[in-house]
């Protein structure tokens, strides 16, 4: 369950703002900047870990160096024929390596993916031999990425008012 954003006092968010620059950061590092021991500060990460605020850790990797350089934003659209098809393609789509995110959106379209490949080449075997064979679906739109002008995975840390 998620923890209430009242429940996260000044220095839990402090503690989060510096996790999310640097999760490597040392516990020493860590109680240094947010004006904690360290072991109370190893504490309160252990619990806002396992209270779940903290989901995990993990390494930014330039997707170049893995052949995933070209970004394609995909809509899809799916028939309505059967009930359980909004399961059926969820399943699909969240077990595609080169998906990277999958939301079920509001508007013209159903789902709303983000793609990782190395190229158009890699991109219209993926739409051909991929998408256009999940489940349900009806029709997908692709926006191809020009240009990353921002791209993180930073929460906004908030401070209460």
């Amino acid at each position: 369950m998620a923890k209430k954003t009242r429940d996260l006092n000044t220095i839990d968010r402090n503690i989060l703002r510096v996790l999310q620059k640097d999760g490597r950061c040392t516990y020493a590092e860590l109680s240094r900047q947010v004006g904690l021991s360290a072991t109370p500060c190893m504490e309160r990460v252990k619990r806002l870990e396992k209270d779940g605020v903290i989901q995990g850790y993990s390494a930014i990797i330039d997707p170049n160096y893995l052949d995933a350089g070209l970004v394609v934003f995909v809509q899809i659209r799916l028939m309505r024929s059967d009930q359980d098809i909004f399961e059926a393609f969820r399943c699909a789509a969240a077990a595609l390596g080169e998906v990277q995110e999958c939301y079920l959106v509001s508007g013209n379209f159903d789902y709303l993916l983000k793609a990782r490949v190395a190229d158009m080449e890699a991109y219209r075997k993926f739409y051909g031999e991929t998408l256009l064979t999940l489940p349900g679906v009806h029709e997908c739109t692709s926006y191809v990425v020009m240009e990353q002008v921002k791209e993180t995975l930073e929460v906004p840390v908030h401070y209460n008012r």
